[in-house]
């Protein structure tokens, strides 16, 4: 069963957020301005819907893979965040990480995409020690290529 997420559009002419497959885990956000990305630059982009993420959700904004391997377009603060509290507008913070051509974003253009996910509350508890893993403090690297 899918989670009922009201959604308010600020523009009837743009599209909601839709998956583009059957599976997939993300919703397409679009761009409902024209920006243009300079080399290295960044800008926030309008989306025009706002969102009513129910309690113990939450939205995370990731980047599009093929826009950041076909043109270094990310987005900055990935994931960007989306609480369950927030009403305003879905907004987008783009990167251009290529340092020498310019990206162009058009009204409709797909730039982002959205996952709705299970954000619990949670309690943190002092100890004086935490439990043994194989891990352990191993981290940052740890498990990649070795030097």
């Amino acid at each position: 069963m899918a989670l009922p997420v009201p959604i308010q559009m600020f523009d009837s002419s743009s599209e909601p957020p839709s998956y583009a497959h059957e599976g997939d885990a993300g919703l397409d956000l679009r761009a409902v301005e024209a920006v243009t990305l300079g080399p290295l630059e960044r800008a926030l982009v309008s989306c025009g819907f706002a969102l009513a993420i129910p309690d113990g959700y939450a939205g995370l904004v990731i980047p599009r893979s093929g826009l950041a391997a076909k043109h270094g377009i990310t987005v900055v603060n990935a994931p960007g965040l989306i609480d369950s509290g927030y009403r305003g507008e879905v907004k987008v913070i783009l990167m251009n990480l290529d340092p020498s051509d310019p990206f162009e974003v058009q009204p409709g253009d797909r730039i982002a995409q959205l996952m709705i996910v299970a954000a619990p509350k949670v309690d943190l508890v002092p100890v004086a020690s935490l439990d043994v893993t194989e891990r352990g403090q191993g981290g940052f690297g740890s498990s990649g290529v070795s030097s």
